[in-house]
This record gives C-alpha cells, structure tokens and sequence, in this order.
C-alpha cells in the first residue's frame, strides 16, 4: 500500500484507524457512501497514523476499463489482498502472474473454449434434476437458496472435474472455505500483518482450513487418477495439457488450479444462481414470463446447451441478478507507475481497487439501480451501455476465463427447477459482507412448491 499524498478526496475517517473498521465491518455499504460523497475515483486511508495506508477505489466504467483493459500492463496483482488469496489458494489461474500466468493461461484455455464446456451440459442438469427431485420430495417445504445453490454447484463442479459425484469434498469446501474468505479478508485491510506462523486463534483456524482444503484436493486426484477415466473430465485435461514446450503441469500446479476452479466455479456461480432465485421469489411476475418461457422451449425435457439462446428472459434475469449481487464485487491491482484515473493523481505503488459493485449501481449508467428489472440486459439496453458498466467477470487480459461455463450451468439450472416448481421468498433481505467474493451473513429462504402435473425428468 502507497503512504503518498494525492489530491484524490476521500473519507477522512476515524482518527486513529481512518477507513478500516468501516471497510472491515461494512466494506460494501462504505464504497457506496464514498462514491455518492466523493465521486468516481476515492481515495481511502487505512490504519494507524504511523502505519497509515492508502487505497485508490474506481467507481466508473471508465476507470474500471482502463484499470483492466486499456492499461491494464500498468496495474498489476501485487497488493496485499492477492498476497494472501495466493497464500491460502495457491498460485492458480486467479493468482498467478507474468510468465506463470502466461503458461497457465495457455494452457487452459483449451479446456475453456465454448464447444468443450457445452460438453459439461450433462453435468449440470444431472445435479440440478436430483435436486428438483428432492424438493419435490418436500412439498411446500420451506430451503436457505444460498445453502443449495452452494451445494448444487459443488456437486456439480465436482462432476465437471473429476468426472463423477464427490460428496466428501460437499461439506469440506462449504465448512472450511468461509473460514479462508475472512482470513483473507481481515488480513487484506491489515495495515500490520502479523507472520503467518505465529499461532494466533485466527491463524491456526485458517492455518488448519486450508490444509484441509489442500488434503481434500489431493485425495480427490489421487483416487481420481487410480480410477481411471474416459479423459474428458476437467483433472484428466489437465493432467495431459501440455505447454508449448511439451511441458505438463506438475502435481502442485494441478492442485493449486483444482482449489481456484473449486472456488470461482462453485462459490461465484452459487451466488448467482441463489440470488437469481431470491429475486424471482420476491417478484412473481418475472417468474411466472421465465417459468413460461421454459415451459415453451423446454416442455417437459431436459434442458441442454443449445437451449441457451432460446431462454433470452431467463438469461437476463441471471444477468440482472449478477448486477445487483456480483459474485466479485471488489477486483485489486497495484500501480506500476504513476498516471491518473479520471483526471486524478495516482501514485506509482498504489493500491487500487476497482469495485463492481458500486459500477453496477453508477445512476450515471443505470436508472433507478436498486430496482430489480431484467428488461435492462435485451440486446439493444446492452449494445446503447457502456462496455465495463456491467463487469461480473472482470474485464480486460485477464477476464474470467470460465465466464461461459459460468453462464451455461446457471440457465440450465434456473430452467431446471423453476421449471418444477414456484418458489416465494421467505426472507425479503440477505445481509452481505465481501470477502474473495460477496458474502451472505444470513439466509435466503424460500418456500418451493411443486406445480401441478409437473415433475422432473429422469
């Protein structure tokens, strides 16, 4: 974090720590407040007088695409937050940099490209039918959708890499993956870190969680491996991808990219799917145009990838959910050199973070933000917007390379159980907190009531 003074406004904070209990206790609420009292680029003091730092925070698409795209070789993932996603994760696809990130790149881009993910369409609908299938066995039964959606997700995820169902690795991620979020998070606006080792109750906890998390992974490649296969799931693609050179990846480098996939493909999708639903429960007539738009294209069979196209409204309600709940709603960098954001100053070695969140609520770009409306992703409403005002995949060279994975197990989950079912929202508000990605701090439940003469297939 940079310590130079700039011209950029900014909170003035409390005395003694500036910025930080508020970006700690309600990062999401305090980037809000911060554009509407200071504008589009702020800047955040961190910490003790001291030990003070600074964060340059972008709130525009225009910042957001020059930070990510345009200059994008000026602004690198060196900050601290990073720093400890790469402790905790590893040096996957997400964290990696230079010419590590080059070769991973490369390499699994392949495994990413949109004829090959429309492969995995089974996957999906084979996880999301079992579940239609279980809440049709609790009529009128009453579900927290982010607990499900974690659960399908992972399930499905697991299917997509390994090849078949590992329900060890459900309740492993799910208990020890939060736990990784927070440490990450406290640890990232820490103006004093303190080692690692030391064994403090926050440490230990994370310490032993990530080592779960390593040893969950391992066991699940290994056994994956004994087992053999037919090759096409994402680890036996991986384990035979090889560089230009004709070099594989080596056992540490496939297991750092399983814990990146096994988060950005289960955590960030959940999140979609489960406030795609939460928001569809609280206004029943987009659910009602989305369930009889399923019910035309679909009828009574499985959906697959070739339906995407064909299920318009139900793509844009996830689009729309991913505008107001961005699985990523902070994306860090540090400045390489000096230069200026919005007419600006930013200083060389600066922390900057551009925040979706706040992007996709800019009432320059959005009208009323807060409302619920898919009718803002038609074709024409995306073509008249500015490119990075809606960026839940990042943007840039290192856009997320699982963006159409992400796209395709989501519609045809939505269209899997809404197609079985009316869900009403129980809880009308989910309290959020950031971390590596958004986080819910309480439940989303709905009531799923089975329709009449409709009953999952298979």
């Amino acid at each position: 974090m940079t310590t130079a003074h700039t011209k950029v406004p900014g909170p003035a904070g409390a005395p003694l720590l500036g910025s930080m209990l508020d970006l700690l206790r309600d990062p999401l609420g305090t980037y809000e407040s911060a554009r509407r009292d200071h504008g589009d680029l702020v800047r955040f003091t961190v910490g003790p007088p001291g030990l003070r730092a600074e964060v340059h925070a972008v709130f525009s698409p225009e910042g957001a695409q020059q930070v990510l795209a345009t200059e994008a070789a000026g602004f690198r993932k060196d900050n601290a937050f990073y720093e400890e996603v790469r402790l905790s994760l590893g040096n996957g696809l997400l964290t990696s940099q230079d010419a590590d990130y080059q070769r991973q790149r490369r390499l699994l881009q392949p495994l990413f490209t949109p004829r090959r993910v429309d492969g995995y369409a089974t996957a999906v609908t084979t996880e999301a039918t079992a579940l239609a299938a279980a809440w049709h066995a609790a009529p009128g039964g009453t579900v927290d959708v982010l607990e499900e959606m974690h659960g399908l997700t992972l399930r499905t995820i697991a299917r997509v890499l390994f090849g078949g169902a590992v329900e060890p690795a459900v309740e492993t991620v799910g208990r020890c993956m939060p736990v990784v979020n927070d440490h990450v998070r406290r640890r990232g606006f820490a103006p004093v870190r303190t080692p690692r080792d030391w064994p403090t109750p926050g440490n230990r906890r994370a310490a032993a969680a990530t080592a779960e998390l390593y040893a969950v992974c391992d066991e699940i490649i290994e056994r994956r491996r004994a087992e053999g296969g037919d090759g096409q799931d994402l680890l036996s693609l991986l384990a035979s991808a090889r560089d230009e050179d004709g070099r594989p990846l080596d056992p540490a480098e496939i297991r750092d990219q399983v814990l990146i996939f096994l988060l950005a493909g289960h955590e960030t999708t959940a999140t979609s799917l489960a406030f795609a639903l939460h928001l569809l429960a609280r206004h029943p007539e987009a659910q009602s145009r989305a369930r009889d738009e399923i019910d035309r294209v679909l009828g009574g069979r499985v959906p697959g990838a070739a339906d995407l196209d064909a299920l318009p409204h139900l793509t844009a309600v996830l689009k729309e959910a991913m505008r107001l709940y961005p699985a990523a709603p902070v994306i860090g960098r540090r400045s390489v050199a000096a230069t200026r954001i919005g007419g600006l100053p930013v200083p060389a070695g600066a922390d900057v973070i551009v925040v979706p969140w706040v992007i996709h609520r800019h009432p320059g770009h959005w009208t009323e933000p807060d409302r619920f409306d898919p009718g803002r992703f038609t074709p024409q409403a995306e073509a008249a917007r500015h490119r990075y005002a809606w960026l839940p995949f990042g943007g840039g060279p290192r856009a997320c390379i699982g963006k159409h994975i992400s796209l395709l197990e989501s519609v045809l989950a939505l269209a899997v159980l809404l197609r079985g079912h009316e869900l009403t929202a129980v809880d009308q508000d989910v309290p959020l907190g950031a971390g590596i990605t958004l986080q819910a701090r309480g439940p989303a439940r709905c009531r799923v009531t089975p329709r009449a003469r409709v009953r999952p297939a298979g």
